[in-house]
């Protein structure tokens, strides 16, 4: 059976970058450095320099741009990692039931999702948090609703294929009930390709915070996630470009490492799987 050291070095090497990039935001606080919402008056859009002590520069009114990426990246990864973790209990619990109860039930339940599918999800997000708002468990709802759907789709085929399994079976023989079923035998054998989707939907779901905040419809200010910092590096983009291509270069590198580390990690669950299946 492949263990996680068979996994591919890429992968190995996205893991500690992200590990890393994480421990970074927050510990960052206790690095000593300015505070990411305090202007310095005396170095207005200065250039980066380490001699100064600005290692990314500052922005037109003198906060340090360092410090206010890795806040931001705080925000991008905390609302990121929430959202995910919403929209895996809504994925995972709808794709559980669809998958086991089967027929005109999952039938229904299938319509369902490709009518989530049809709408223009993204836009009803932006009216609602333009309608009601900004505020984070609105924004987090939101996001985390806009991205359970494939998720869902996934794992309702997983249980469709585990309620034949014969430990389904068989428990339904020892007369086990709906319930009993799903919490006992389905959803702890979903788990764990839902947990590797997890690591498909996050940078989903940093990326749509981010598209948010370049929109001005996530946090408020002060405080301000990558995307709130992509916005403002646009609009300076010609006097300090740095000011862009700092937050631009973290989040990019961020939705990489993710991708190749949920797809690795994705065949990894498959050549793990594939030799339980042969022997079934």
């Amino acid at each position: 059976m492949p263990r996680l050291s068979s996994l591919p070095r890429s992968a190995k090497v996205c893991l500690a970058g992200l590990a890393l990039l994480t421990a970074l935001c927050w510990l960052a606080p206790g690095f000593g450095l300015p505070d990411p919402h305090r202007p310095d008056w005396q170095a207005l859009s200065a250039a980066p320099s380490f001699a100064s002590g600005h290692w990314f520069g500052t922005d037109a009114i003198g906060r340090d741009l360092f410090a206010r990426t890795l806040a931001g990246g705080r925000l991008s990864l905390g609302i990121g990692l929430m959202a995910s973790l919403i929209a895996l209990v809504l994925g995972l619990g709808y794709g559980a039931i669809a998958g086991l109860a089967g027929g005109a039930g999952e039938r229904w339940m299938l319509r369902g999702l490709d009518v989530l599918s049809a709408l223009p999800f993204l836009l009803i997000v932006i009216l609602l948090l333009s309608l009601f708002g900004r505020s984070l468990p609105l924004l987090l709802a939101a996001i985390g609703g806009y991205v359970w759907i494939d998720l869902a789709r996934v794992m309702r085929a997983e249980a469709a294929r585990l309620r034949e399994a014969p430990f389904v079976l068989a428990a339904r023989a020892a007369g086990a009930s709906f319930s009993q079923v799903l919490r006992w035998h389905l959803l702890p054998n979903l788990l764990p390709l839902a947990l590797v989707y997890l690591g498909l939907i996050l940078p989903q779901a940093i990326l749509i915070e981010s598209f948010l905040g370049f929109l001005g419809l996530s946090v408020d200010e002060p405080s301000a996630s990558w995307g709130a910092l992509l916005y403002e590096g646009s609009q300076e983009m010609e006097v300090s470009p740095w000011t862009l291509i700092f937050p631009a270069a973290f989040l990019v590198t961020t939705l990489a490492c993710f991708q190749f580390l949920g797809d690795a990690l994705r065949d990894w669950l498959d050549v793990r799987r594939a030799p339980r299946e042969g022997v079934a």
